[in-house]
C-alpha cells in the first residue's frame, strides 16, 4: 500500500511492531541487524532520495531503515522486512517495502557506518480513506506453484 493517512502512528502499534520485528529468527541467532526509526518529514525526504520508486517514504507517517550489522545475511534483513511487514497488518497499519538503491547515500544520511549496510527500508502508515491496495496485489493460485517431488 503506498496512500496513508496524514496521521502519526501510535507509539503503542509502533513499538509493537518493533517488537515483532526484534523477534525475528536469524541464521545462527546472530541478529545481525538493527533499526532506524524515521519520522522527521525532513528526514524522511532525504531518505528517499537514496533510492528509486520512494515515494511511499516520503508519504508515509513512519519508515523503519533495516540497518544490516558486519557479518549479516541479506536473506535474515529479508525475513526481518516481512516480520515488520505482518505485524504492522496486524494492527492495521499498511506498509510498502522500499529498496535504497544510492546504498551509500543512504548509509550517509542515516550516519551508518564501520561495515553496516542499509538498502531496504518500510514504509509505514494508516491506510488512507478509499486508498487501493498495490496494483501488484493477489497470489497466483497454488497449483500454480507448487511441484511435488520433481518439477
Amino acid at each position: 500500500m503506498r496512500a496513508y493517512e496524514k496521521r502519526p502512528i501510535a507509539r503503542t502499534d509502533l513499538d509493537a511492531i518493533l517488537e515483532a520485528a526484534r523477534w525475528t529468527g536469524s541464521a545462527k541467532n546472530r541478529q545481525d541487524w538493527s533499526f532506524i526509526v524515521i519520522q522527521d518529514p525532513e528526514q524522511l525526504e532525504r531518505v528517499a532520495g537514496c533510492g528509486d520508486f520512494t515515494d511511499p517514504i516520503r508519504n508515509s507517517a513512519a519508515t523503519i531503515v533495516i540497518v544490516a550489522e558486519p557479518g549479516g545475511y541479506e536473506f535474515d534483513s529479508g525475513r526481518l522486512a516481512q516480520n515488520i511487514m505482518l505485524a504492522a497488518s496486524a494492527l492495521g497499519v499498511v506498509s510498502c517495502p522500499i529498496t535504497l538503491h544510492r546504498q551509500q547515500d543512504a548509509e550517509q544520511v542515516l550516519g551508518v557506518g564501520d561495515g553496516r549496510t542499509c538498502r531496504y527500508a518500510i514504509a509505514l502508515g494508516y491506510p488512507a480513506p478509499g486508498a487501493a491496495p498495490s496494483k501488484f496485489g493477489g497470489r497466483k493460485p497454488l497449483d500454480e506453484l507448487v511441484h511435488w517431488e520433481r518439477y
